[in-house]
């Protein structure tokens, strides 16, 4: 559906040849067979902070992660699959409360799958409304540029009058 002013107001579905959370490849992708990342390596791989994954760890956003005997955190690549759902959270704009309240959820086992619906399906209608908005912001420049770009410079008016 097209508004009079060219901006679609639906978001297109996924095309149904590309997985569902199809995202750009990381710039640090995975040792092929590798599962242990110190928490350099993971932040190299994710572009987080070693002091947001520990905060993370801190407020339970992140799993139990296992240690190595001398203490080292060694996050596995169910570790790396998570922190990439957090990020898709946070560029949804979910408070990081509600993403702790889903990590907890998560945490608890299958039989909330009903709430953490309820999360996600309330994240979403977030995620649409700022979409919308969004795209109402974006008619407003174009309608700006193109007056601007058709519109004569005031050196140009002055010669014409």
């Amino acid at each position: 559906m097209t508004p009079r002013d060219g901006v679609p107001t639906s978001v297109p579905g996924p095309d149904p040849g590309e997985p569902a959370c199809a995202a750009e490849p990381s710039p640090y992708p995975r040792p092929e067979g590798q599962d242990r990342y110190t928490i350099s390596e993971v932040a190299a791989h994710t572009g987080l902070t070693a002091h947001t994954l520990r905060w993370y760890e801190r407020i339970g956003l992140m799993p139990h992660i296992d240690r190595s005997h001398t203490g080292q955190r060694r996050y596995r690549n169910r570790d790396l699959d998570w922190l990439d759902l957090v990020g898709k959270l946070r560029l949804t704009g979910m408070p990081v409360a509600g993403m702790v309240r889903f990590a907890e959820l998560v945490r608890d086992g299958d039989h909330n799958y009903p709430e953490r619906q309820r999360l996600l399906e309330a994240t979403r209608r977030d995620v649409l409304t700022r979409i919308a908005e969004l795209r109402d912001t974006l008619a407003v420049l174009d309608h700006k540029i193109d007056f601007y770009s058709t519109a004569a410079s005031p050196s140009e008016r002055n010669l014409t009058e």
